[in-house]
């Protein structure tokens, strides 16, 4: 089962618990699990590697190890984000099993930004997992795919109903990998109590619609809960990928149905 973790902030004098918890499954059609995530106050990511041989699981878990190191650091930021990255890039070239020139790895996730006197989340995305949130019961899928479809959706010539069966669905524009690195994409997101984000690979998204994903968030009010339930359904609808995913939520501390099994501090 996945463990639910707790951190207690403060915004705008208003004291928040954050509750996180994170899984990843082989899935049931693959050999390896290429999957990687980190869910460590203030930086919650998801990487889905890509890859023959072993390329696709060292270049996932080079970059989640680069971003451990930011997070152990003290400044997660922008700037050192972007510094792990150019570091991972070489750790993935450098390797001596990397051998396919397709070793990559998407990379999504969040983190809380509280430099300053206004605390916000920043969203970050290179590749084709995702990061939804939950606001006032609507689900919104915060970043943009860095895919093929994606652009022919956005210049009009796809329609998203199109794109799910397209034979070229799992190709994506931009990687973390053995070449120059493109720097992530960067949504701010102000901090409100109930917020719930669903950080996941392609893996999910492939076997769960939007939909389903807000039912679950809807029917499990604890992280932990919530991404067993999702992940069971998506092996249950095929698992036809790794499958991984992070559950992220902000409760007011006076909510008494807050969940605090384990504390983050």
């Amino acid at each position: 089962m996945a463990e639910t973790k707790t951190h207690r902030i403060t915004v705008a004098q208003r004291p928040l618990l954050l509750s996180w918890s994170g899984i990843t499954d082989q899935g049931r059609r693959r050999e390896t699990n290429q999957d990687a995530f980190l869910a460590d106050y203030p930086l919650f990511i998801v990487a889905d590697g890509m890859g023959g041989h072993a390329g696709g699981e060292i270049a996932s878990q080079s970059t989640v190890a680069r971003l451990q190191a930011v997070v152990s650091s003290g400044k997660v930021d922008g700037p050192s984000i972007e510094n792990a990255l150019e570091l991972a890039v070489g750790d993935i070239a450098d390797h001596p099993e990397t051998t396919d020139e397709g070793t990559g790895t998407t990379l999504t996730g969040v983190y809380f930004d509280a430099d300053g006197d206004e605390s916000h989340w920043i969203a970050l995305n290179i590749g084709d997992s995702r990061v939804y949130l939950l606001r006032d019961d609507r689900l919104v899928q915060i970043t943009t795919d860095h895919s093929v479809v994606q652009e022919l959706i956005t210049a009009g010539k796809l329609s998203p109903e199109e794109a799910e069966g397209h034979p070229y669905s799992n190709v994506i524009t931009r990687a973390v990998g053995a070449s120059e690195l493109t720097a992530p994409d960067y949504v701010s997101i102000d901090v409100r109590a109930g917020d719930r984000f669903v950080i996941c690979s392609d893996g999910l998204t492939k076997e769960l619609t939007d939909y389903g994903i807000q039912h679950f968030l809807r029917e499990h009010e604890d992280p932990g809960a919530a991404a067993d339930a999702m992940l069971a359904a998506a092996l249950e609808n095929g698992g036809r990928d790794n499958v991984t995913l992070i559950i992220v939520q902000v409760t007011a501390e006076d909510d008494s149905s807050s969940p605090i099994e384990n504390t983050a501090e």
